[in-house]
């Protein structure tokens, strides 16, 4: 940097940090190698950041909570440190504790992954100050993408298309009101500082503005410290697409094409496919160079992506930066043959870009990614937590990746993000692509937690979806398509499940807990140990009768139908908390694979109709007494969780709807509504105060017939 470039930053008042920022930034020449590297995250991204410093020779160093002493990243990492109790804020937000770890390990840098402290600008500056590497961009990058108002008054002034909108520092209620009037309802209401579609709601009236102000400020305090917001014209039916992009400091600045992220729920993404379907090559080469505008508009080192709302047109709008690596960065990873953190850590160091020629970065088909979170689709995506005793993905390969930080027998912990994992596809085209992460997701098989597996395969077997037809409404606007009702399992689904009870119970009688094809076991029938000659077995609401037949085979009747059922091929495994069989069973001349994992009573299937669940009834006497602790008159958690505001006290008359508590669980607020007029009798929990799930939270009083 020239002498004149100094003195004008010393005259301009600029802070010693801030000259140094500039120096870093305007300096290609200096080089400092990364020879061990300290991952401020945990979880798939703390894994996946590991496997790219191992090729590259640079040893890792792992940050964890008490709550994830046995995580697999820990596992994972040549060393490891503990850094507080499981809140984020007692550990993974602890920016000393991260710090001081560094240095007694002896890491030159810190990569932060997504969330957490990947976009703390005081947390990029103390890096610096400590002579520590930031994996990621300049702090002032950070301050000025990270907040919404700044950043797009920016990217106006570089000539970035923005979306209508307030983004003023006058925040009092009235004033925000006011000028959702002007823009004109309906309106989305942002957390200035916010991401991750925390902080975020859409006022579609004025009748409904002041509520869901409430409850983005709230939302956005917890998340994010501060509840600043903004104000935009909330287009219909929109599509989110960003782009990749990449800059380093020697001025070089690249794209690595768009991203289609459209199908979300909660404002939160579930599937993100690249390159985005149904894009002009015009409109993907406007899209890229309106990124690197963004990005050079900034002074951007490192991954970044740029944000665009697109309307049907293909007229897109710059929402917002995200200075740090995305969830969905494999998708780009794939179609372009590169590795985004390999390329982050080369650039951290000082190097120019691996390709600094944009023409050189070409488009190979299509990949695809989907999350699978521990949440119940069926039950407005309520998340879970709790231990995995059985978890299977499918077979990797250079078509298909696992992304996971957990391994079967881990625990969802309620402290952090339900992701259980990713997995992602590549295909020659889209509608390769879609398919094969169809067929894939089939062979994930997690048992213990409820997850959105079945829910992801209903969209991606949707007729308008496999034609690319995608924007964020898709999921509420295909309600009865991808939450159709319950139908009874199918002959074949059912006379699969009377299988592996048969075959649970043999394995109980016989007490072998491993057998193959080639055991005796597989050929065992009820005749040789004694069980009864024909069984009935209860599935649900369903009857089975099970014949057991001389040669091994079976006859299952259902509803006055028969068919001969064969096991062709059989192997399992037990221990002390599972089972598990895969066995192919012939029904009705079809061959079928079936895979059934026993957790104590009840059996989890996965077939290729999908994956079902099916428990032994629990006596009558358990039924009734597990029913009552609930219909006894009371809300109840509907998982775990942390309490963050009461509204109500004893002594109180509600309506049904009022909110009476309002919950943190999984990053994300849940309000707890009364499901009945009624009188408060009492309030069994405190604000700030963990709460386990079906625990009662509020009790009501019975009326005077004691109802």
């Amino acid at each position: 940097m020239s002498l004149t470039r100094v003195v004008h930053l010393r005259i301009a008042g600029c802070s010693r940090l801030r000259l140094q920022q500039a120096r870093w930034r305007h300096n290609p020449a200096e080089f400092r190698p990364i020879s061990k590297l300290l991952i401020a995250n945990r979880g798939e991204i703390a894994c996946r950041v590991m496997k790219t410093a191992r090729k590259l020779g640079i040893r890792t160093v792992a940050v964890y909570s008490e709550a994830d002493r046995a995580a697999l990243h820990v596992a994972t990492a040549d060393e490891a440190y503990c850094i507080g109790p499981p809140p984020s804020a007692e550990s993974y937000l602890r920016m000393d504790k991260i710090l001081a770890v560094a240095k007694k390990a002896g890491a030159q840098a810190i990569h932060p992954g997504y969330g957490f402290l990947s976009e703390n600008a005081v947390f990029a500056d103390k890096c610096q100050a400590e002579n520590v590497i930031f994996v990621g961009p300049p702090s002032s990058a950070i301050r000025d993408m990270g907040i919404k108002n700044t950043a797009k008054q920016i990217m106006s002034d570089a000539g970035v298309p923005v979306v209508l909108g307030y983004h003023g520092t006058e925040q009092s209620d009235e004033r925000l009101r006011q000028e959702s009037q002007r823009i004109g309802y309906p309106v989305m209401l942002k957390a200035v500082y916010g991401g991750g579609g925390k902080g975020m709601r859409i006022a579609r009236s004025e009748a409904e503005f002041a509520q869901q102000l409430e409850s983005a400020r709230r939302e956005a305090k917890k998340s994010f410290g501060n509840d600043e917001m903004l104000v935009e014209k909330f287009v219909e039916n929109p599509r989110h697409v960003e782009v990749q992009v990449f800059g380093d400091s020697h001025d070089n600045y690249v794209y690595l094409y768009e991203r289609d992220c459209s199908i979300q729920r909660r404002h939160q993404k579930v599937i993100e496919e690249a390159p985005a379907p149904l894009i002009s090559p015009e409109t993907r080469r406007y899209l890229g160079e309106a990124a690197v505008k963004a990005a050079r508009a900034v002074h951007y080192v490192g991954a970044g992506t740029v944000e665009f709302i697109m309307d049907s047109s293909e007229k897109f709008f710059f929402m917002e930066m995200n200075t740090r690596l995305q969830v969905e960065h494999c998708v780009s990873e794939m179609i372009t043959g590169t590795d985004l953190v390999e390329w982050q850590l080369r650039v951290a160091q000082g190097e120019k870009l691996p390709i600094i020629d944009q023409s050189q970065i070409k488009l190979n088909g299509h990949a695809i990614e989907s999350r699978i979170y521990a949440e119940d689709p069926d039950n407005n995506f309520m998340p879970g937590a709790g231990p995995l005793p059985y978890l299977r993905f499918p077979e990797v390969g250079p078509s298909v990746r696992v992304e996971t930080g957990v391994s079967q027998g881990d625990q969802v912990s309620v402290h952090y993000d339900p992701m259980i994992a990713k997995i992602v596809v590549w295909g020659p085209d889209r509608l390769s692509a879609v398919r094969r992460l169809d067929t894939t997701l089939a062979e994930t098989h997690v048992v213990g937690l409820k997850t959105n597996v079945n829910f992801v395969r209903s969209i991606l077997t949707h007729p308008k979806f496999q034609a690319g037809k995608v924007y964020t409404d898709f999921i509420p606007d295909h309600k009865h398509d991808l939450f159709p009702e319950k139908k009874k399992p199918s002959f074949a689904v059912l006379a699969e499940a009377s299988v592996a009870f048969v075959l649970h119970e043999l394995a109980e009688v016989i007490g072998q807990p491993d057998f193959s094809p080639n055991d005796p076991f597989s050929k065992l029938d009820g005749f040789r140990v004694n069980l009864p000659n024909k069984q009935t077995i209860r599935l649900g609401d369903q009857s089975v009768a099970v014949e057991f037949n001389k040669d091994g085979s079976y006859t299952v009747h259902i509803d006055g139908h028969s068919e001969l059922v064969t096991v062709n091929t059989l192997s399992g495994r037990s221990d002390s908390a599972q089972q598990s069989f895969e066995y192919c069973v012939e029904v009705a001349g079809e061959s079928r694979k079936v895979t059934a994992v026993w957790i104590a009573d009840n059996v989890t299937l996965f077939t290729q109709d999908g994956q079902f669940e099916f428990e032994r009834p629990a006596p009558k006497w358990v039924r009734e007494s597990v029913g009552g602790a609930v219909a006894s008159g009371g809300m109840i958690a509907p998982m775990p969780g942390v309490i963050e505001k009461i509204n109500v006290k004893v002594g109180d008359q509600v309506k049904q709807g009022d909110a009476l508590i309002i919950m943190v669980a999984m990053k994300m607020e849940y309000v707890i509504r009364a499901s009945k007029d009624g009188v408060v009798q009492a309030v069994l929990c405190t604000e700030g105060g963990q709460v386990a799930k079906n625990s009662t939270l509020v009790k009501f009083a019975e009326d005077a017939e004691g109802k």
